[in-house]
């Protein structure tokens, strides 16, 4: 493993800087999401569906009812005047310049919500109980807007979240980034270039945790032959567009840290990691992976729970100046 300019290397992770890895980015995705999806439905006696655009994010919605002790949640915060423009805010008991995770639900660009179990229950349990501030956000999804649009809504719920902050006794300047999926995609957009983000009002953050995306190069993707209809309806047959909304290819210098999580499971979520990653730090900034052995789905749902994979994001989180308190 090559040294990076971060001093948080544990062995459980791939610090990425094997050229190798940049010939593998160029992989086809495969049925991961969709293929999980289905057999998760199958077991539970509905229909299969053949809609590309279903992702395991397609789930129930969490017990909000049923939060940590003393805890609270602010529902539906506007940021903008659609009614997908929205986000929720769980709250700890006292909240005292409390660091906050920003979470962006994936599926596929096209479904998804804010109160997916998987995509904030396991999470509330284990950070807001700890004094952590979690913002879930909602965004205009496929047909009505592009992943572009999208970004930049997730950019304007940033800013935002930032701007009433103090409000919940948060503070503004220790946020992380976190999104799953096409969440991922759209945290890992913005984190290539903060242009965007401030563009929108959005102050720096911390750092960015991406979860089991498998396009943080579009251009591969949309110049290969791929099977999912859901990349051809989210990004259309443009090669302009493919770039812009191509992590890898807006990519700055000196970007925030980044962890991608991949699902060792699936073919293609690795290998464009690893690639991103060792662009990061060529960059002059600081990437890490951490592939675990679980679904596209557990990778999300499974975050929060008392387990290794929980305590590796921990530590990277601990790893941000700022984060946590000295």
């Amino acid at each position: 493993m090559t040294q990076s300019n971060h001093a948080w290397r544990p062995l459980a992770y791939t610090t990425l800087l094997l050229a190798a890895f940049s010939l593998m980015a160029s992989q086809t995705a495969h049925a991961g999401p969709l293929r999980d999806w289905l057999a998760s439905r199958h077991a539970q006696g509905a229909p299969a569906s053949t809609d590309d655009n279903a992702t395991e994010d397609d789930d129930q919605p969490a017990r909000i009812d049923q939060l940590p002790a003393n805890s609270r949640v602010i529902k539906d915060i506007a940021y903008g005047s659609d009614p997908k423009q929205r986000y929720d805010v769980y709250l700890p008991a006292k909240p005292n310049n409390a660091p906050v995770i920003f979470m962006v639900h994936g599926g596929a660009w096209a479904i998804g919500d804010k109160r997916h179990s998987k995509v904030i229950e396991n999470k509330i349990w284990h950070w807001v109980t700890q004094g952590t501030v979690l913002v879930s956000v909602n965004y205009r999804l496929v047909p009505d807007a592009a992943p572009l649009e999208q970004a930049q809504d997730v950019a304007r719920a940033l800013a935002s979240a930032q701007q009433k902050a103090k409000e919940w006794g948060a503070n503004p300047q220790r946020f992380v980034l976190m999104g799953h999926s096409a969440g991922a995609h759209l945290v890992g957009l913005i984190s290539s270039q903060p242009d965007l983000a401030k563009q929108k009002g959005a102050l720096p953050w911390l750092g960015s945790v991406m979860l089991d995306s498998a396009a943080m190069d579009v251009v591969s993707i949309m110049e290969s032959k791929h099977h999912h209809r859901f990349y051809d309806k989210a990004f259309g047959n443009d090669p302009a567009y493919w770039r812009q909304t191509s992590p890898l290819h807006v990519l700055q210098p000196n970007t925030a840290p980044m962890l991608l999580v991949c699902s060792s499971k699936r073919d293609d979520s690795c290998p464009q990691a690893e690639a991103f990653a060792k662009a990061v730090i060529n960059n002059r900034a600081i990437a890490s992976v951490l592939p675990e052995n679980l679904s596209h789905s557990d990778i999300n749902g499974e975050l929060g729970l008392p387990n290794g994979y929980t305590k590796d994001v921990d530590q990277f989180l601990a790893s941000l100046p700022g984060f946590k308190r000295p």
